[in-house]
């Protein structure tokens, strides 16, 4: 069985961590690569970093970052957020991230997936889904930061993102973002019941409980937050240990 992952969420603004609730109300957290090399010493499997506003701001992803956690971390580490050509994927891979995640530009050019895979190989790309129930009880995608609701349905869309040729998939739940009440895993499981590759949890999580319910539950690859983390309500060492009591294997 593989092992899940622990995954700490670094969204990024103006080249500082920060985080928010539901996409709003944001705080300052600490820079980038401070707070990336203190989850890379304390047990963090994996780190992903969101510049959160270049989508929207539509401009480029801002790199000044990259280059610095990279020189820090010893973990690996995937970027989003801005990324919207094949020369945007090279740029932030040769400055030292693994994997690239990307979401409105997907949704607008989805072929960009299939070119990104054929070029560097489906491990590196990275489909970020942000989906919301509307009122009919259906997931629906959004883009730019969570603020632009699109026709996409979320399960449908995880399926042709893999057939394009992701590597992975991220599932934000943009009701739970931030709320704490646990992982939507009802969503989860939908994604995971249809596709082959890993399936990363992101939105929600509250308690140590949240992420084995997510694991138990949608039988997702790894389990993402941000707040409980930056925020030392549940240290990664503690969480581990949670899980492996609980008969979870996980990355020692």
């Amino acid at each position: 069985m593989l092992a899940r992952r622990i995954i700490p969420c670094l969204d990024v603004r103006n080249g500082r961590v920060v985080k928010g609730q539901k996409f709003k109300d944001i705080i300052d957290v600490d820079s980038p690569e401070d707070l990336g090399a203190f989850y890379s010493k304390n047990g963090a499997d994996e780190l992903v970093f969101y510049d959160i506003t270049a989508s929207n701001e539509e401009r480029a992803i801002s790199l000044s970052f990259v280059e610095k956690v990279a020189a820090k971390l010893r973990i690996p580490f995937c970027v989003g957020g801005g990324i919207r050509t094949i020369d945007d994927f090279s740029t932030v891979l040769n400055k030292g991230a693994d994997k690239v995640s990307v979401n409105s530009a997907a949704v607008s050019n989805p072929l960009l997936i299939k070119e990104a895979a054929e070029k560097f190989g489906s491990q590196c790309v990275v489909l970020s889904l942000d989906a919301k129930k509307n009122d009919a009880g259906l997931y629906k995608i959004y883009i730019n930061g969570g603020r632009t609701e699109t026709e996409l349905e979320a399960v449908a869309w995880a399926k042709e993102g893999v057939r394009l040729g992701a590597g992975e998939i991220v599932v934000n739940s943009i009701d739970e973002d931030g709320m704490k009440n646990g992982y939507d895993t009802t969503l989860l499981k939908m994604i995971t019941d249809v596709v082959n590759v890993p399936v990363i949890a992101s939105g929600g999580a509250g308690t140590k409980a949240h992420f084995y319910e997510a694991i138990r539950d949608a039988n997702v690859d790894g389990v993402l937050a941000a707040s409980v983390f930056h925020f030392g309500e549940i240290p990664i060492p503690e969480l581990k240990a949670y899980l492996l009591e609980k008969g979870v294997v996980i990355r020692k």
